[in-house]
């Protein structure tokens, strides 16, 4: 663990340090600020020996407290990843970067003319110690992401339907299964509506455009379809990009198809994980790789762009059965496929459990994933990292075809302002010319959202005064 002196370090000084998943070793820091110097002092000790580190750089008082923060966590976990690698003699794929968005780092430096677009993967290299696949990775990428758009009246709009079939074994997202509140989701809904109408006027008020709307979750689809029905009669903007998430292929049917195409949306999710049944049952998964065929089947024929998740290292999968459900997929070649690394999240029942989890392969599995898409015309487009995810690598969305999805890339790279309905969702509200981002969380809770809506509803119109 590392001690610091200063509380704004801790967090993120600890997050590095865990991922070298060393449990026999103390790290003692120091901050001591001396006018327009800061010197980290660093006592690393193991088995009651110590050794001693200091590290000093000038600090620009010019720069406004918010950069003088960022770059006061940038050098000490420069430094501490230094320290660590060092005597461990270990190395990690993302150097001393932890937090969500890579690339909104890399993004952020550029803007900020610390480095020119052309130098991303060379400074990430050098300057973070990120491997070289990594680091060309996240250039890739800011190269891919050619939509973006940063004009402070554009919004985007999500909707969270945090209700699932069953629970996965590895979620540990705040979402209820369907037969524990089956009688709640007319009354859900019922809020939900009512926040859509207020929000409607929000952005009456503010004469903000719509950019994307995005309906999640949980799995939105497991709505019936007269409730989905009734929630997207409301929904009636006329966005560049309309998805909604239809994860769990068991909750998908023609009907529900219909209803979607009906009023707009663009683009659906329907996510396999694994194309291993055997898996599927392991993780609590009722579907049959039939039910995700004829689903995706049923999507091709309205003509919706359809995006595949995967995730890497799933309890009991080896290489080739990772690389079986990769071929599968570029079988059925969907518009676009997101690779994730599992993430032992607290609060999930595998992370109570991980002892069925192994990551000896999932490295590989990642590298091959990434080298198959590219030699099979994907390319990615949006990268973002989780806590506790296996060997500390990441979650990558790809596309083929221009087909990018607009809301991922504004989340990820928070250049557009989103408003969030529902239960756990949360609503930021950027500023461009500031160069500062706000947030505003609703409450977490089904019954809780429910019995507080007119309260969530006067904050949320305060926040957007």
């Amino acid at each position: 663990m590392v001690e610091s002196n200063k509380e704004e370090l801790q967090l993120e000084l600890n997050d590095l340090f865990n991922l070298f998943e060393v449990s026999d070793i103390i790290v003692k820091h120091t901050e001591i600020d001396e006018k327009n110097k800061i010197t980290n002092e660093f006592r690393y000790i193991k088995d009651g020996q110590e050794k001693s580190y200091s590290f000093t750089y000038d600090m620009d008082n010019s720069l406004s407290d918010l950069r003088k923060k960022s770059l006061r966590k940038r050098m000490v976990k420069n430094q501490l990843y230094k320290i660590l690698s060092e005597n461990l003699n270990k190395t990690l794929p993302w150097g001393s970067l932890t937090g969500v968005r890579p690339t909104k780092l890399a993004r952020d430096l550029i803007d900020y003319g610390e480095m020119k677009d052309y130098l991303v993967a060379e400074i990430l290299e050098r300057d973070y110690y990120v491997s070289h696949k990594k680091a060309e990775l996240v250039a890739s990428i800011l190269r891919n992401q050619k939509c973006i758009i940063r004009n402070d009246n554009l919004v985007d709009l999500y909707i969270n339907i945090p209700i699932c079939p069953t629970r996965c074994v590895y979620c540990s997202f705040i979402s209820s299964e369907l037969s524990r509140v089956k009688d709640k989701v007319d009354i859900y809904i019922d809020a939900v509506i009512k926040e859509i109408n207020a929000v409607k006027n929000i952005i009456k008020r503010k004469a903000y455009v719509v950019r994307s709307i995005y309906i999640g979750g949980g799995t939105p689809s497991v709505l019936t379809a007269r409730q989905l029905d009734r929630l997207l009669n409301e929904v009636n903007f006329l966005p560049s990009e309309f998805t909604v998430e239809c994860g769990r292929a068991d909750t998908i049917t023609d009907e529900k198809l219909d209803i979607l195409k009906n009023h707009g949306v663009t683009r659906i999710s329907i996510n396999p994980q694994t194309f291993c049944e055997a898996t599927l049952k392991r993780i609590g998964r009722k579907q049959k790789n039939k039910d995700i065929l004829s689903a995706y089947q049923k999507a091709l024929a309205r003509d919706f762009v359809v995006n595949m998740d995967f995730i890497a290292g799933l309890p009991g999968e080896k290489l080739g059965i990772f690389k079986r459900t990769i071929n599968t997929a570029l079988e059925l070649y969907p518009n676009n496929i997101t690779v994730h690394t599992l993430s032992l999240k607290k609060g999930s029942t595998l992370f109570d459990n991980n002892g069925s989890v192994q990551d000896r392969d999932v490295e590989k599995m990642i590298d091959y994933a990434e080298d198959t898409l590219a030699k099979n015309g994907y390319k990615p487009y949006y990268l973002y990292r989780q806590k506790h995810q296996l060997s500390g690598l990441e979650n990558v969305g790809y596309f083929r075809d221009g087909d990018v999805c607009i809301f991922n890339i504004d989340s990820m790279e928070e250049t557009n302002t989103i408003i969030g309905v529902g239960a756990n969702a949360i609503s930021k509200r950027v500023y461009n010319i500031e160069h500062t981002i706000k947030r505003q969380p609703n409450v977490k809770f089904i019954e809780d959202y429910v019995d507080r809506i007119d309260e969530i509803i006067e904050k949320k119109e305060e926040f957007f005064k």
